[in-house]
């Protein structure tokens, strides 16, 4: 388990796009609020490099952080980091409180493990293509997991794993399943590199080629 990470913050007394503004030009700090766990919305500030330092960490995404706001200290989530389209400088920062009892919804990383051994890779020369990065979970904080694993050693050319096929934790299920068959997203695949067929597709091929041969044949005799 990744070590906790504590964030600093100071409470806004005054709030809206003016101070928001005035506050990341003068003062080098990122406007953000905390919300939820049916208690009043507490609007703060957290100084750059704080964040900053904190990014670097996978887990401040994803995992239950402890923010320090004046001598209180409160469990939360990151729920939304809004950033500048242009040069990815964050502008504003949600938190979601967190409870013992109550189920939290939140997004946590796919960690692919054994790509380079594997099979599909190794002895078949095909790649891997991974469609997602993370995955949104919902489970009680006990059971937040720090990432959800992706075995791929023994997987062969042809394969496609999707969300349904993913080892979960006890007391953790995928949001996008709760929704039906329909959002059983594809996860990763192993297939042949474009341009390049498996000895399958290829025979495939050889077979279609030999049955219009056939029947070119038989029109030619059935002709005479």
């Amino acid at each position: 388990m990744s070590d906790q990470i504590t964030l600093e913050a100071k409470t806004r007394p005054t709030h809206g796009t003016t101070n928001s503004r005035r506050l990341r030009r003068l003062d080098d700090g990122i406007p953000g609020v905390v919300y939820g766990d049916q208690k009043p919305t507490v609007h703060i500030s957290v100084e750059q490099r704080r964040i900053a330092k904190a990014e670097q960490d996978e887990a401040f995404y994803s995992q239950i952080l402890e923010l320090k706001v004046g001598r209180k200290k409160e469990r939360v989530v990151l729920r939304e980091l809004q950033r500048h389209p242009a040069t990815e400088r964050v502008l504003h920062i949600d938190f979601l409180r967190v409870s013992d009892d109550r189920e939290l919804q939140t997004s946590v990383p796919i960690h692919y493990l054994n790509e380079e051994t594997c099979e599909g890779v190794k002895l078949q020369g095909g790649v891997v293509s991974k469609n997602l990065t993370d995955v949104e979970i919902v489970c009680l904080p006990k059971d937040l997991p720090e990432f959800i694993s992706v075995d791929l050693a023994d997987k062969v050319v042809g394969t496609s794993i999707h969300l349904s096929d993913l080892a979960l934790p006890e007391g953790v299920s995928i949001v996008a399943l709760q929704h039906g068959e329909d959002h059983d997203t594809q996860v990763a695949s192993v297939h042949m590199p474009r341009g390049i067929s498996t000895e399958t597709e290829e025979e495939e091929v050889e077979d279609s080629e030999g049955e219009e041969q056939e029947q070119e044949d038989q029109d030619e005799t059935d002709s005479d």
